[in-house]
């Protein structure tokens, strides 16, 4: 993997496709967020190379055929993207934890209609923060999904502080035989529970990649989990990692990674202290499960640096509205298991089952007439979220359109963090208070993708 530091950028054109690979450049040095016009988004269906069996046939992707790519925005200025459907089914985009115009949202008959075969639809719009961020289909999704359709945002802020280099990790499994072919994406007795896992774990489409940093330098990892169903607890070994930003917006105090839990949806920026001596490896580790399990490694190349995390600027703090939590009204949502109401049958999909719901109403699926909202906010007034999980596994909540802020859970202390995705614990009640502050219909669900399609999803309405 070539080294790109901040010295070798002016070299640096010719590698502009290494972002699709994971690689890039920090802040004022980056790329331009987006080429004159739209950025075309072409939905294929192709083969990659993701074990050692041979090609996997018929993975799904944006663009020529390789891993989605990462596309680079610039915070406050417009961008534009053309999503043209070689599928032979629809889809949409949906630009995860953006807070953008409801038209462009990217959830079929919600905001906006399917993308059919051979049809394309422009999106445009322009992102008000900083930070990680991911896009995803909205239709057919665990398929589209676990076939390989998701890909990570960078949103740019120009004034953000100097790295010497710059990961993007886009973390995910894949359900694949021992040919290297996929294999059914889900079981109904696992999907009423904690959800199907892949049996193949890559970083950027890769089994344990591993990136050259410059020793001693500041690297800037961004991880994204876009895996349907994966809960990573991650640590770094080899090497000081800080985090300083969690789903996409700056912590109120960095703190170091010791072991942190993340679920599908979530992301995590992280400032890594790399090694001082050349050939120094970080391994980035999930702890999770049977036992450590390297996600990706990076390897110290050159002299140190010598930096000090320490003298990091801050970020600057996204302009999301803060609650006024002495007018806020609440909201209660209840996360439950339900045996009730079968899924309707929809054009994006069916699992053909309901085994979850929210306030005990299961999602009947994509169609033109939905359940009513959860409840319809007045714009601009303060709302908190009182939600409750009453079952026995984890549920990553994502919230479209809007952020929220952490106000308090009943199993732990946390931090009033700024997110659009909350990885709500087994019998865990927890306040996340909002400011209505987006017009439209947004989509509520779980991100893991099997407890969605199966009735973990609703919507509220912000008039």
């Amino acid at each position: 993997m070539p080294l790109l530091t901040r010295r070798n950028l002016l070299k640096a054109s010719a590698v502009a496709g290494a972002y699709s690979a994971g690689m890039g450049i920090a802040g004022k040095f980056g790329f331009a967020g987006s080429a004159p016009g739209p950025q075309v988004l072409k939905a294929v269906k192709t083969e990659a190379s993701l074990t050692a069996a041979g090609p996997t046939r018929d993975v799904m992707t944006w663009g020529d055929g390789g891993p989605p790519p990462v596309l680079r925005m610039t915070r406050g200025r417009p961008y534009a993207a053309r999503l043209t459907n070689a599928l032979d089914e629809p889809t949409t985009i949906h630009w995860h934890g953006l807070r953008i115009d409801n038209r462009m949202d990217g959830v079929p008959f919600m905001t906006q209609p399917y993308v059919y075969t051979g049809d394309s639809f422009d999106y445009a719009f322009t992102p008000p923060d900083a930070g990680t961020f991911w896009y995803h289909p909205h239709c057919n999704t665990l398929t589209q999904m676990s076939r390989g359709m998701t890909g990570v945002i960078v949103v740019e802020d120009p004034a953000d502080p100097t790295f010497d280099a710059e990961i993007v990790l886009n973390m995910r499994d894949w359900r694949l035989g021992g040919d290297g072919q996929f294999i059914a994406p889900f079981r109904p007795r696992d999907a009423a529970k904690t959800g199907t896992h892949g049996t193949v774990r890559t970083a950027n489409w890769q089994q344990e990649p591993q990136y050259d940093a410059p020793a001693g330098g500041l690297v800037r990892l961004r991880i994204a989990v876009t895996d349907v169903t994966r809960v990573f607890s991650l640590r770094m070994e080899g090497a000081k990692a800080t985090v300083i930003a969690i789903d996409g917006n700056p912590v109120p105090q960095r703190f170091a990674l010791d072991l942190l839990q993340i679920g599908p949806g979530q992301r995590l920026d992280l400032a890594v202290r790399m090694p001082d001596s050349e050939g120094g490896i970080a391994i980035l580790e999930d702890i999770r499960g049977t036992g450590p399990k390297t996600i990706a490694s990076l390897r110290a190349v050159g002299q140190s640096l010598k930096r000090n995390a320490g003298d990091l600027a801050p970020l600057a703090a996204n302009p999301v509205p803060q609650a006024d939590l002495t007018a806020a009204e609440k909201i209660p949502l209840v996360l439950s298991a339900t045996a009730q109401n079968a899924s309707v049958d929809s054009i994006c999909g069916t699992l053909g089952y309901s085994f979850w719901a929210i306030n005990r109403l299961p999602w009947p699926g994509d169609i033109a007439d939905p359940t009513a909202p959860l409840a319809e906010l007045k714009l601009g007034k303060s709302y908190i979220f009182q939600l409750e999980n009453v079952t026995p596994h984890l549920h990553p909540i994502h919230l479209h359109g809007m952020s929220f802020t952490v106000v308090s859970s009943s199993t732990r202390e946390v931090m009033p963090l700024v997110s659009d995705t909350y990885l709500v614990q087994p019998d865990e009640k927890v306040q996340l208070a909002l400011v209505a502050d987006n017009p439209g219909n947004w989509v509520l669900h779980c991100h893991i993708i099997e407890h969605q399609k199966t009735g973990m999803t609703s919507y509220v309405r912000v008039v």
